[in-house]
């Protein structure tokens, strides 16, 4: 009786072993999968900045062939939209990837951002709206926050690279 009381304890913990690991296989995908980290920043302002031209000539196949067509051509110049994003250490000047679809943002407001190796994301919180990529034309450090840690004594004290005197 003691050899069936084994087996049926040891079919127990087969049991309850496989349920765990079906339990880890199907949360694992979950788990290692990475929530993305938002930075917060501040939209300053939008300025309309020349991308291009569009150019529209008047040529088609049966004016080439009944000589009919003109040489005359109209362009257009194309604007996109260029924002200034402030986080607290960096200036970005960033465009819109898709310029078809471009979406007006709320400047004056804070919002959240994340850096890939290409592109930046940007969603504003209030609205709830998804993050819509953007093109980051030039980024340059904040002047005052480097100004403001390098004149500030604590700053000093805690970068270690005061000059202790005797």
């Amino acid at each position: 009786m003691s050899d069936i009381s084994i087996k049926s304890r040891f079919a127990s913990w087969i049991l309850v072993f496989a349920l765990a690991g079906a339990g880890l296989f199907f949360t694992a995908p979950t788990l290692l999968a990475k929530t993305p980290v938002y930075d917060r920043g501040e939209l300053l302002s939008m300025d309309s900045q020349s991308c291009g031209s569009k150019e529209n000539g008047g040529k088609t196949v049966a004016g080439e062939i009944l000589g009919t067509d003109s040489e005359k051509q109209t362009t257009e110049q194309v604007l996109c939209q260029d924002y200034v994003l402030q986080s607290d250490r960096i200036v970005y000047h960033i465009r819109p990837k898709d310029e078809k679809h471009a979406v007006l943002l709320p400047v004056g407001n804070a919002v959240e951002f994340r850096l890939t190796k290409t592109s930046l994301f940007l969603r504003d919180p209030e609205s709830g709206e998804k993050e819509r990529e953007y093109v980051v034309v030039s980024m340059r450090p904040r002047t005052d926050v480097s100004s403001a840690r390098a004149a500030s004594p604590t700053a000093a004290a805690t970068d270690g690279s005061a000059e202790q005197k005797p």
